[in-house]
């Protein structure tokens, strides 16, 4: 392709190699805006929840409607010798377990898994932490988390031999069977101000927030536009213009 005296033959392969990497490079560009975008729906419903009223939790609730980060209270005590270590969790770059403690309902067999916190991995994963919890009558504040359908699991989980059970991700089906009684359908993380806890440093989005997802996107679609320009440049020559 000649325009004045610049001359564009760009080879076949060079063009479809640069064809596949442009294309990935928008599509990361794309999925990191995409990704922003969703962190950034649930800082605003972490947000607009702060400010609703306080949800008493019934034995009778299936819908989980409505409900993602809503504030909420529940009354009965804790059942502590059928507690639930969620494997994998990490704080201030150090692993460890989110502690899941079955509190029976007042009045019922039902139960909801509180969320009592983070607590660190003791020297070998042979060794289980003690959780034990007094299981006196109490009253808990906390918010709600709908628990998500899928989970990246970093492993299978290990058959469980005693209690407390460590687990990979929560299917709250499978629990309940293995605690023989219903479970809510929601998870309360517990209020940071609540006794018998561990470490309560809850965020509504894992890891970072939406704004490096951005900057990510940002790095991406330049070194898209950057692909293009060495593309251009490598298969551009200047030629000379008889008279």
């Amino acid at each position: 392709m000649r325009m004045g005296s610049l001359d564009f033959r760009p080879a076949l392969w060079p063009t479809v190699v640069t064809i596949v990497l442009f294309a990935l490079l928008l599509g990361l560009g794309f999925w990191q805006l995409d990704r922003a975008d969703q962190k950034k729906t649930l800082l605003d419903q972490y947000r607009g929840k702060q400010e609703s009223s306080v949800l008493r939790l019934a034995p009778g609730l299936k819908s989980t409607a409505g409900l993602n980060y809503r504030r909420a209270t529940v009354a009965g005590h804790y059942d502590s010798r059928h507690q639930l270590l969620l494997d994998n969790r990490t704080h201030a770059g150090r692993v460890g377990y989110e502690v899941l403690t079955p509190l029976v309902m007042e009045d019922s067999r039902v139960a909801i898994l509180v969320n009592r916190g983070w607590i660190p991995l003791v020297q070998s994963r042979d060794i289980l932490p003690d959780v034990t919890v007094p299981e006196h009558r109490r009253k808990l504040v906390g918010r709600i988390k709908v628990p998500p359908g899928k989970v990246f699991m970093l492993g299978r989980e290990v058959p469980r031999r005693d209690w407390p059970w460590r687990i990979q991700q929560i299917h709250l089906d499978k629990l309940s069977a293995e605690l023989g009684r219903p479970l809510l359908p929601v998870i309360l993380r517990l209020d940071a101000g609540e006794p018998d806890g561990y470490v309560r440093d809850w965020k509504p989005t894992p890891g970072f927030g939406p704004e490096r997802n951005i900057a990510y996107a940002v790095q991406w679609f330049g070194l898209a536009i950057t692909l293009l320009i060495i593309y251009l440049v490598v298969n551009t020559r200047k030629v000379n213009n008889d008279t």
